[in-house]
């Protein structure tokens, strides 16, 4: 069974900084793409960071220049570096593992942002 786990959430500080962490049971993480997710109170979930298996990355407008997603495939694990935290970054952040016959969601970990 697949599981996908998230950590490193909390209360910042605007302009303050938090990495989260995406742990991932998969055999095959070396190939998966792995996304960052988020959905604010009242809103959609939305795309915040994808990393690929070859490493390339696609980030969303709101998190350019200011958030960094990077992986650790010897330790199955996919993190999220947000600097420059904004209070309209508070959400819940999900992650996301996807493969060949594989979409895994994580039960997400709250980011609260004060400004």
């Amino acid at each position: 069974q697949v599981q996908v786990v998230e950590s490193g959430g909390g209360l910042v500080q605007a302009g303050g900084s938090l990495r989260l962490s995406c742990a991932a049971s998969l055999r095959t993480f070396s190939v998966t793409t792995i996304g960052w997710y988020r959905q604010a109170p009242g809103k959609q979930r939305e795309s915040v960071a994808i990393i690929g298996s070859g490493n390339t990355t696609n980030y969303a407008e709101s998190a350019l220049g200011r958030f960094t997603i990077s992986r650790d495939n010897a330790k199955n694990t996919v993190y999220l570096q947000m600097n420059s935290l904004k209070a309209e970054d508070t959400a819940v952040y999900y992650c996301n593992g996807r493969a060949p016959l594989i979409n895994a969601w994580g039960q997400g970990t709250q980011v609260t942002v004060s400004a």
